[in-house]
């Protein structure tokens, strides 16, 4: 170890951008010229997507970006918080420990059957970001409910569902845009307000890659059980809570290997004729597993 803590700064720093931000950091406590070479340009461009033309867009949205005094200030901005593209209706993020691209698609870009019909579904104005704590209030039958309070909100509206029978959510997105040679994992957020006909009631959650991979499972999105679970429902997975305050559940993985353009489709699905209501959309969300 002695011998290559002696090499030139250089050299420590080219080692080093072929690891990941974690050994980086690990490396940095070695001595002084690994922390200067872990600490360096050098090493941090390597771990930011090579595309500069995607970076200057990210920092056309979010100009404090511009002010990232070095490349690892301006990864760890990147890492810290997501953000919003596409006029609202996605944001984006690197995975702090890998680099690796995570989307989340607003509920404004899914295809959420009945939703333009307001007897089915209402879409809510939330009247602050993701960046600060707010308390939501909304109009639930004749009355006001408070339901996300202390809730962390990444867009500017979100999907209410109001009742349905044919409940039916499909969104797509393109792996030319995900992190090549990475597994990727999709999930469904949402929140339960006083929900009726999702306790008992499998939910079929699926991924498919256009001319590749797919995969089913039935899940219970009522992460509350009252009384003994039907039949229906025992062993299903359920969501679970995520440090923003949302619900989330797993509905499948799949492998980009960054080769071939495919469409990546998502879809929740119950069309059992059980009318279902109390269900807040936030989006999907696709990140390295």
């Amino acid at each position: 170890m002695t011998e290559f803590q002696e090499l030139p700064e250089g050299c420590i720093a080219t080692i080093l951008s072929r690891t990941t931000p974690v050994d980086a950091g690990r490396f940095s406590v070695i001595s002084k010229p690994f922390r200067s070479a872990a600490e360096s340009d050098a090493v941090w461009n390597q771990f930011l997507p090579s595309d500069s033309n995607f970076i200057d867009s990210l920092i056309s949205q979010s100009p404090s970006l511009a002010n990232a005094p070095t490349k690892k200030a301006l990864y760890l901005a990147l890492s810290d918080r997501p953000i919003i593209i596409d006029n609202g209706h996605k944001s984006v993020q690197l995975d702090t420990k890998t680099g690796k691209f995570c989307y989340m698609l607003a509920a404004r870009s899914l295809t959420i059957i009945w939703s333009d019909h307001d007897q089915y579904w209402k879409w809510i104005h939330l009247p602050d970001s993701r960046n600060r704590f707010v308390a939501a209030v909304f109009a639930f039958a004749d009355c006001i409910c408070e339901s996300i309070r202390h809730t962390q909100h990444l867009f500017p509206e979100v999907a209410e569902l109001l009742d349905v029978c044919w409940f039916d959510i499909h969104g797509t997105i393109n792996t030319i845009a995900l992190s090549p040679n990475t597994e990727y994992a999709a999930y469904v957020v949402f929140k339960m307000v006083d929900p009726h006909g999702f306790q008992n009631r499998p939910i079929e959650l699926s991924v498919f890659v256009e001319g590749g991979h797919s995969s089913t499972k039935n899940v219970c999105l009522d992460p509350v059980v009252v009384g003994r679970p039907h039949n229906r429902v025992v062993g299903l997975q359920y969501p679970y809570m995520r440090s923003d305050g949302w619900l989330e559940i797993e509905m499948g993985e799949f492998f980009n290997s960054g080769i071939e353009n495919e469409e990546v489709h998502m879809k929740v699905l119950e069309t059992g004729g059980n009318w279902k209501r109390g269900l807040i959309v936030e989006g999907i969300e696709v990140r390295p597993t």
